[in-house]
Protein backbone atom coordinates (compact mmCIF):
# COMPACT_ATOMS: atom_id res chain seq x y z
CA UNK A 1 0.00 0.00 0.00
CA UNK A 2 1.38 3.41 -0.89
CA UNK A 3 2.67 5.61 1.91
CA UNK A 4 0.52 8.57 0.84
CA UNK A 5 -2.74 6.66 1.27
CA UNK A 6 -2.30 5.90 4.99
CA UNK A 7 -1.90 8.68 7.54
CA UNK A 8 -1.37 8.89 11.29
CA UNK A 9 -4.66 8.31 13.11
CA UNK A 10 -6.20 6.05 10.45
CA UNK A 11 -7.63 2.69 11.54
CA UNK A 12 -5.81 -0.13 9.76
CA UNK A 13 -5.98 -3.92 9.80
CA UNK A 14 -3.03 -6.30 9.92
CA UNK A 15 -3.63 -9.93 8.96
CA UNK A 16 -2.14 -12.36 11.47
CA UNK A 17 -1.91 -16.16 11.42
CA UNK A 18 -2.84 -18.21 14.51
CA UNK A 19 0.10 -20.27 15.82
CA UNK A 20 -1.60 -21.93 18.76
CA UNK A 21 -3.34 -21.51 22.09
CA UNK A 22 -1.21 -20.18 24.96
CA UNK A 23 -3.82 -20.16 27.74
CA UNK A 24 -7.56 -20.85 27.68
CA UNK A 25 -8.25 -17.21 26.79
CA UNK A 26 -5.14 -16.20 24.76
CA UNK A 27 -3.76 -17.31 21.40
CA UNK A 28 -0.32 -16.79 19.87
CA UNK A 29 -0.23 -15.19 16.42
CA UNK A 30 2.39 -14.49 13.76
CA UNK A 31 2.34 -11.02 12.20
CA UNK A 32 4.05 -10.63 8.79
CA UNK A 33 7.30 -8.60 8.89
CA UNK A 34 7.14 -8.37 12.71
CA UNK A 35 9.85 -10.58 14.20
CA UNK A 36 8.55 -10.79 17.76
CA UNK A 37 5.98 -13.11 19.36
CA UNK A 38 2.52 -11.63 19.84
CA UNK A 39 -0.57 -12.94 21.61
CA UNK A 40 -4.14 -11.70 21.63
CA UNK A 41 -7.20 -12.40 23.76
CA UNK A 42 -9.60 -14.92 22.23
CA UNK A 43 -12.07 -16.37 24.70
CA UNK A 44 -14.20 -18.04 22.01
CA UNK A 45 -11.79 -21.02 21.76
CA UNK A 46 -12.78 -21.44 18.12
CA UNK A 47 -9.46 -20.29 16.63
CA UNK A 48 -7.50 -23.07 14.94
CA UNK A 49 -3.84 -23.23 13.95
CA UNK A 50 -3.27 -21.61 10.55
CA UNK A 51 -6.43 -19.50 10.65
CA UNK A 52 -6.09 -15.90 9.43
CA UNK A 53 -7.43 -13.11 11.63
CA UNK A 54 -7.37 -9.34 11.34
CA UNK A 55 -6.00 -7.18 14.12
CA UNK A 56 -7.29 -3.60 13.96
CA UNK A 57 -5.65 -0.53 15.47
CA UNK A 58 -4.77 3.11 14.84
CA UNK A 59 -1.60 4.18 13.03
CA UNK A 60 0.75 6.01 15.41
CA UNK A 61 3.76 6.54 13.15
CA UNK A 62 4.82 6.29 9.52
CA UNK A 63 8.52 5.99 8.78
CA UNK A 64 9.37 5.42 5.13
CA UNK A 65 7.86 2.08 4.14
CA UNK A 66 7.21 1.04 7.77
CA UNK A 67 3.94 1.67 9.63
CA UNK A 68 3.59 1.51 13.42
CA UNK A 69 0.17 0.33 14.59
CA UNK A 70 -1.07 0.37 18.18
CA UNK A 71 -2.16 -3.20 18.82
CA UNK A 72 -1.13 -2.85 22.47
CA UNK A 73 1.91 -3.00 22.23
CA UNK A 74 3.07 -0.94 19.27
CA UNK A 75 3.76 -3.14 16.24
CA UNK A 76 5.91 -1.93 13.32
CA UNK A 77 5.22 -3.70 10.02
CA UNK A 78 5.82 -3.06 6.34
CA UNK A 79 3.23 -0.76 4.74
CA UNK A 80 2.30 -3.48 2.24
CA UNK A 81 0.91 -5.66 5.06
CA UNK A 82 -1.67 -3.17 6.32
CA UNK A 83 -5.13 -2.45 4.96
CA UNK A 84 -7.03 0.79 5.53
CA UNK A 85 -10.22 0.23 7.52
CA UNK A 86 -11.34 3.75 8.39
CA UNK A 87 -9.90 7.15 7.58
CA UNK A 88 -9.23 9.55 10.46
CA UNK A 89 -11.31 12.72 10.13
CA UNK A 90 -9.75 15.76 11.76
CA UNK A 91 -12.15 18.10 13.50
CA UNK A 92 -12.04 21.76 12.52
CA UNK A 93 -9.90 23.92 14.75
CA UNK A 94 -11.27 26.98 16.48
CA UNK A 95 -14.72 28.08 17.45
CA UNK A 96 -17.12 29.16 14.74
CA UNK A 97 -19.62 30.84 17.04
CA UNK A 98 -18.96 33.10 20.03
CA UNK A 99 -19.94 31.96 23.50
CA UNK A 100 -21.82 35.19 24.28
CA UNK A 101 -24.81 36.54 22.43
CA UNK A 102 -24.23 39.78 20.61
CA UNK A 103 -26.37 42.70 21.78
Amino acid sequence: MARGSIKVGDEVAVTAIVRGRVTPDRISVTIPSYDFPHSVVDSTSKAVIGQHMELIGPVTRIDGDKVTVSLRPLVTVDAEHVRLVERHVALPRGRKKSLVDKA
